[in-house]
Parts: C-alpha cells; sequence; structure tokens
C-alpha cells in the first residue's frame, strides 16, 4: 500500500523557486532515502508533507499522505494528521526536546493531544511502553530523567520515542545521526530499520551522506537545487550512479586527498601521563565526593610534519585532553610539552608558546561573533605576536591568511552571515593560521559538513600541511575522515589510549575490540 505520493510538487517561498516538480512515493514497510547536499530542497520537500512550512509559500502539485491530500487540507485535519499518522524525527535532540520537563512527560504529552480522553496515568504507561521499544528500558532510564541527564545517543531515542508512541503509519527521519558517534549512529539506524519491520511503516530517511544510507534504504532519491536528478532501487543507484552529481557525491563520501610524508623524528607535541579527575556531587551530607576519571593517564607524542588521529565516542576523554593540550583544563598529573617546554594552565601560558598552536572547531559559525566583520574575527589572534602592527601590514596579514585557504582579499570586509558553511569552516582554517603556527587541533572540524565540502576541505588542510609544513591533531568520530588524512591514529575509550600505531595498521588489522567495535559501525559504501 501507497503510504506517500509526491506527484510535481513545487514549492516558493516569497516568490524564490525551492523545489521544482519533485516526485516521489514510498510504500508501507519500506525505507526511502533522499539525499542531498544543504540547499538541495530534502528538508523543505519533508515539511511540505507536514505543511510546516514559512509564511509565504506557495505550493502547486499533488501531496497525498494515506489519502489525504496535504496541500488541500483543512488546518484541523493537519493537526489530527502531524504526531498520529505522520511523524518526524530531527537532527539535533537537545533543541526537539524541552529541558523543564522529562523524558516521561514528553512522551506522554504527544499521546494526550491526540487522545485526549486517554488517563494520564495510561498515557505515562504508554511512554514507558514506547521508550522501552527504543531500547530505553525503565529499570536503567526511568521516565523521570530530564533530558540534560541522557547522552546524545539516548536523548535522540527519546526523540524517537516520541514520533512513534502513536505508531504513525509514516516516520520522517531528517539527517537523525549527524552529530553522532559511529557505534551509536549504527545503533540508531538499527532501531529504526526495526521499528519499520515491526510496525510496517514507512521511513522517509533524509541523510547528506550516500555512505549513511547505503544499507537501510530500499530506494533512494538524489536531490540537488530542488530537483530530483537521480531515483530508483538503491542497488541500481549504486551500481550505476547515471547522473553526474550522483558519481560526484560517491566519489566524495571516499575521498582521499593528496598528501606529501614530511614528517621529522623530532617531537612536537609530547604527552605523558596525564590525569583529569572531575569530582562528583556527594551522595549525602556527610559521605565523601567521588570523582569521575575523564583522562586515566594517557601518553603520546606527535612529530613535527605529522598527521595524528584521535578517535572514540562521545565521553571518552579526547575533549578533556584538547583542552589540557591546549591549556584551558588543569591537569591533576602528568604534563603537556610543546616543543619541549611545559604547557601552563590558564593565564600562567605563554603568548609565545600559545601562538605555536590553534584549534579549528566544529561549529565555526558558533566560533565566531556575528557583529564583526571576518577581518576582525580572523585577526584576534594577531595579539599573541607581542608586536604592533600598522593598519595596511595588518590588513595585507589577513588578506594573505584568506587568499591562503581559497578565499579573496574582499571576503575580510563580509560578515560571517554571508558565508556558506564550507566558506566559514575556511575562515576558521584562516584565523587559525594567521599567526603561523607549528600545532593545529581540528576538533570535529568536517563533521557538521556536505560531503563534497569535507572534501575540499581535506584537500586544503593536505595542501596546507605540504606547503606550511604543519602538525596536525584530528579529533573526530567520523573514522573515514581520519583514515583519508591521518598517518597515525589513537583510540580513546574511558579516558585511555586503548590502541594506537599507523593509521592503514589500526584499520586494516585492529587488535582491540573497542577498535573492532568502532571500524565495523563505520558505515560504507557499497
Amino acid at each position: 500500500m501507497t503510504l506517500l505520493r509526491i506527484e510535481n510538487l513545487s514549492l516558493k517561498i516569497r516568490g524564490i523557486p525551492i523545489l521544482n516538480d519533485i516526485s516521489m512515493s514510498l510504500d508501507e514497510g519500506r525505507v526511502l532515502g533522499v539525499i542531498g547536499e544543504s540547499g538541495s530542497g530534502k528538508s523543505m520537500t519533508a515539511f511540505s508533507i507536514l505543511q510546516l512550512l514559512p509564511k509565504g509559500s506557495t505550493t502547486t502539485g499533488r501531496l497525498c499522505v494515506d489519502g489525504l491530500d496535504t496541500l488541500e487540507a483543512s488546518e484541523e485535519d493537519l493537526c489530527k494528521m502531524r504526531g498520529n499518522d505522520v511523524s518526524i524525527v530531527f537532527q539535533e535532540p537537545m533543541t526537539a526536546l524541552n529541558p523543564l520537563k522529562n523524558i516521561g512527560q514528553q512522551v506522554a504529552e504527544s499521546i494526550l493531544i491526540h487522545e485526549p480522553n486517554t488517563k494520564r496515568s495510561d498515557a505515562l504507561e504508554r511512554a514507558q511502553e514506547a521508550l522501552q521499544r527504543c531500547e530505553l528500558p525503565a529499570s536503567r532510564f526511568p521516565t523521570t530523567l530530564y533530558p540534560h541527564e541522557l547522552s546524545g545517543g539516548q536523548r535522540q531515542r527519546v526523540v524517537i520515542a516520541l514520533a512513534i508512541a502513536l505508531r504513525p503509519k509514516l516516520l520522517i527521519a531528517d539527517e537523525p545521526t549527524t552529530a553522532l558517534d559511529v557505534t551509536t549512529q549504527a545503533e540508531i539506524l538499527g532501531l529504526l530499520k526495526r521499528l519499520v519491520e515491526e510496525d510496517g511503516m514507512g521511513l522517509l530517511l533524509i541523510s547528506h551522506d550516500l555512505a549513511v544510507v547505503a544499507d537501510m534504504a530500499d530506494d533512494i532519491v538524489i536531490m540537488k537545487d530542488g530537483q530530483i536528478v537521480e531515483s530508483g532501487a538503491a542497488a541500481s543507484i549504486f551500481q550505476e550512479l547515471k547522473h553526474p552529481y550522483t558519481r560526484a557525491l560517491y566519489e566524495a563520501s571516499s575521498h582521499v586527498p593528496e598528501r606529501t610524508q614530511q614528517s621529522a623524528r623530532r617531537p612536537l607535541l609530547t604527552v605523558r601521563d596525564v590525569v583529569r579527575d572531575y569530582q562528583l556531587p556527594r551522595r549525602s551530607l556527610f559521605s565523601a565526593p567521588e570523582h569521575f576519571r575523564a583522562v586515566d593517564h594517557v601518553s603520546f607524542e606527535v612529530f613535527k610534519g605529522e598527521s595524528v588521529g584521535l578517535v572514540g565516542e562521545s565521553g571518552c576523554g579526547k575533549s578533556t585532553l584538547t583542552r589540557a593540550i591546549l591549556g584551558l583544563e588543569q591537569i591533576q598529573e602528568g604534563e603537556v610539552f610543546l616543543n619541549g617546554t611545559v604547557i601552563q594552565h590558564g593565564k600562567q601560558m605563554k603568548h609565545s608558546l600559545r601562538r605555536q598552536m590553534q584549534a579549528v572547531f566544529q561549529d565555526p559559525y558558533g566560533s565566531f561573533n556575528p557583529r564583526h566583520h571576518v577581518g576582525r574575527l580572523i585577526s584576534e589572534p594577531l595579539h599573541l605576536l607581542g608586536e604592533a602592527m600598522t593598519t595596511i601590514d595588518k590588513q595585507e596579514t589577513i588578506a594573505a591568511a584568506l587568499r591562503a585557504v581559497g578565499l579573496t582579499s574582499d571576503d575580510q570586509y563580509k560578515y560571517i552571515h554571508e558565508f556558506s558553511g564550507g566558506q566559514r569552516q575556511r575562515i576558521a582554517i584562516a584565523r587559525a593560521l594567521i599567526v603561523e603556527p607549528e600545532l593545529i587541533l581540528l576538533d570535529e572540524a568536517t563533521s557538521a559538513l556536505d560531503v563534497s565540502i569535507r572534501a575540499q576541505i581535506l584537500d586544503l588542510l593536505a595542501d596546507l600541511a605540504t606547503t606550511r609544513g604543519l602538525t596536525y591533531l584530528f579529533i573526530s568520530h567520523d573514522l573515514s575522515v581520519v583514515r583519508s588524512i591521518t598517518d597515525r591514529v589513537l583510540v580513546m575509550s574511558a579516558g585511555k589510549i586503548v590502541e594506537e600505531g599507523a593509521t592503514n595498521d589500526v584499520f586494516e588489522r585492529p587488535r582491540h575490540a573497542y577498535t573492532k567495535e568502532l571500524i565495523a559501525a563505520s558505515p560504507t559504501l557499497p
């Protein structure tokens, strides 16, 4: 039975074309993967199904959900449909959940809205059942927990439980695994697949990454610039790759930048027996406080000109260790050396030492002040040089940094909102380069980017390493990125380095069980 049928759907927002002649269908018990990069129209297609469009939107064509044409339906009928017949799972669970309500209340709320005659106690019981189905058993995850008490993967399970509480016929999952670790991502995708099989519902899985839906989708639709450029059975899509854009996405998903090995056997960064503990709340008034060990006697070296990957799931201690290396985190034991000099915590760290290492973070937009133009943003580290610069010299330095990352000198007069996600990450790299550091720490610097933009950024980093002799420490949960850009890899679990070695050796012949689990969970293209 066909649950979703879209015929010649076109959408304009304030006269601007967004979707152009979109047609697709989805049967019950099947998974339809909608693939495309940012701006391709994937999410607007999903919002059109639910008629959750911004003001000034005009649509033409037909869009039927289980026989109801949502383009012609009244708001009352649409309200009955949303959450009852059709539910949606968003990318960021923390913004989809109410931080002031516990998880049981939030799942029960969706039941009570559509079934107002249901007793609250019965709704809470059904909410607990939905959470159980999403692998959140009451014995470990009572309904009284709040979103902030859960991990990212657990919060995403709560959002899925909220979406399936009324057993909808159609479930839309909009980038449900983008920010998750590979093992958690595999678990969430497996959960969605199981729910489709158990309930016989249809799943519309939206993603920018072909590899994520390779093992999930029965059929695939490839979108670009608001149009469908290729569609068909998943097996035939991957075998034929008819459209140039589909081939480009496929190649970008497995892109390996050209790199020149130039590592010297001189340690640039040395981490020696580092320990970082956090004090936990007291269990009672007179009990001694307990401690959580985030980093447990970690030691390693990064050599000049080398590219090293640090991988592990959320909570393994990667970010804490990164902050310790940057001198932003107090450590209880051990030492961190940069070029043989001990890195001090906080204000005790000398500018001359801090200049030698810079960081590039995951969210480039959140890394910048939107009120300042790009020139001011990327010139912020210049105070580390310890010398005054004339206005002309400063502008030339800014222009050189922008040109080094493939932008123009005129871009320094623009604001950060005027750039795309990939351009913003280039600006973040320019800010790191402007003081000519020796070491750059990249903390999930490509995880939020489209696959083609990610390939461009990796090429840029490889080129900069060659031309400037840079050393990189890549902190990431994306194993495909780490494998393509690093010489060595460190695997971190529960605050410890459980395995390290040459990248190809670790990926092809992993020794530790945790490393094998990470590699097995990583999505791959057929």
